[in-house]
């Protein structure tokens, strides 16, 4: 529909700074766990651990906290997510059967969603505004963003003997992955 002269056209609106500070950061969290998986075929489990972390710490401030909030209870589960992988992790680690491969896959969509969300979350709990401003459309595009930095992560480190070597790996502190090249 065609706006008249005397009509402003209708303001798009853009995602605020809060938006990019938190897509920023899910895609700093996001990098390193999806590089891992390429490089070495695995999640180490400071990763895990850490959204283990971030996700209780979020979960306690969502229980604790007195305001009105419509998806509490939503939040509140999510949250919890880490922590029910803990827990079956304690009970299921030497088990090779179904509870042993459930428990590892678990953990493996905790560590690579479960950060974007953890942050997204705890976003929402910290500026309960965040985000109610923000078209779904601008919300589809954070969401792909990280995902693209995840799955572009992750290609670049199965294939990070292109542009990495060994010693890179071993000056950093890190163990050498599977098909590293020495200078």
């Amino acid at each position: 529909m065609p706006v008249s002269p005397e009509e402003p056209a209708p303001a798009v609106r853009k995602p605020s700074r809060r938006t990019a500070v938190v897509a920023v950061g899910m895609s700093i969290a996001v990098w390193w766990p999806s590089f891992t998986l390429g490089a070495w075929g695995i999640l180490f489990f400071e990763q895990i651990l850490t959204v283990w972390a971030a996700a209780t710490a979020a979960l306690l401030v969502v229980l604790v906290r007195r305001t009105e909030d419509r998806n509490r209870t939503g939040r509140a589960v999510a949250l919890a997510i880490p922590t029910l992988w803990l827990v079956l992790a304690i009970f299921f680690k030497d088990d090779e059967g179904f509870w042993g491969g459930a428990v590892e896959t678990l953990g493996g969509t905790v560590a690579i969603l479960g950060i974007p969300a953890t942050i997204w979350v705890l976003a929402r709990v910290v500026w309960p505004e965040f985000g109610e401003d923000l078209p779904l459309k601008w919300r589809f595009i954070v969401v792909a963003a990280v995902m693209a930095i995840a799955a572009i992560s992750f290609v670049l480190g199965a294939n990070q003997a292109a542009f990495l070597t060994c010693e890179d790996f071993t000056v950093s502190g890190n163990s050498e992955p599977p098909g590293c090249v020495h200078q």
